[in-house]
């Protein structure tokens, strides 16, 4: 027989007063981010999809939509408790070694931003807050990239929207695709690109993370090129993982190992 689960109440939005101080937003709202997800399913369960789901992405990453990522309640569970804090601690390390926080932008454009963490992870480390334009094309993802806004108290639009149609607006002022690229059509891929390139040119600052095994991007080097013309830069990052004691005991509980945070990025700045 199944335990009951016990319900556990988390707040929807830091307090105002803690705005200035980071570490309390960002520890507030992965208390929140533990008390929604596991309110109804339990660690086990939660661990169980976290295997599966890690299993898809090294296993059958070329194969696996957005859709199949997010099919069950464990695994969406799983992708917002887990891969949440882990790519918003990344794409953190990431915004502070480039200085892509210096001389803020007031508009952040996040592509296909899953549950919202890596326009959030820029947005934060910014004084003051720029606002964010999301678009990704699964509802969940956008209504839990809503959530992840409004409990770290940034100013956020997010839109459900197939990324491949969407535009970039001339607005924006900086631009993130965190492991998204590699999940587009070649066809979307090379367009996105032009227009990347394009809204540099314009003055946006763009920011692409990508895992950093080769194999899951048989595209880069071609962007790499692209962007190195522009005047950007390629980096690959391995950053000591500090985890929070929620992904510690689920990174533990589903037989992973991050003792660090890896990624490849290619970065636009400010000319």
């Amino acid at each position: 027989m199944r335990r009951p689960v016990r319900k556990r109440r988390y707040t929807d939005a830091v307090d105002p007063n803690d705005a200035g101080r980071d570490d309390a937003v960002v520890a507030r709202w992965i208390e929140a981010l533990e008390a929604r997800h596991l309110a109804d399913l339990r660690p086990v369960e939660i661990a169980r999809a976290l295997r599966a789901l890690s299993s898809a992405y090294v296993e059958r990453r070329d194969r696996l939509g957005h859709g199949a990522a997010l099919d069950g309640a464990g695994k969406r569970a799983a992708f917002a408790l887990f891969y949440g804090p882990l790519h918003f601690l990344m794409v953190q390390s990431i915004v502070g070694a480039l200085g892509a926080d210096a001389g803020p932008p007031g508009l952040i454009v996040d592509l296909g931003c899953g549950t919202g963490v890596a326009g959030a992870a820029w947005a934060l480390a910014c004084t003051p807050r720029p606002r964010i334009a999301g678009f990704d094309r699964h509802p969940w993802a956008a209504d839990e990239a809503r959530w992840t806004c409004k409990a770290l108290g940034l100013d956020a639009d997010v839109r459900c929207a197939d990324v491949g149609r969407v535009r970039v607006p001339s607005r924006a002022s900086a631009i993130v695709a965190a492991f998204t690229v590699n999940e587009l059509p070649d066809e979307t891929r090379d367009r996105m690109l032009r227009e990347f390139v394009a809204a540099h040119a314009r003055g946006a600052r763009v920011l692409i993370v990508e895992p950093i095994a080769r194999t899951s991007v048989p595209w880069w080097d071609g962007w790499r090129t692209a962007f190195v013309a522009a005047g950007g830069r390629e980096d690959l990052w391995r950053v000591p993982a500090d985890l929070p004691d929620v992904v510690a005991r689920l990174d533990h509980a589903a037989g992973l190992d991050h003792r660090e945070l890896t990624a490849r990025s290619l970065y636009l700045g400010v000319h």
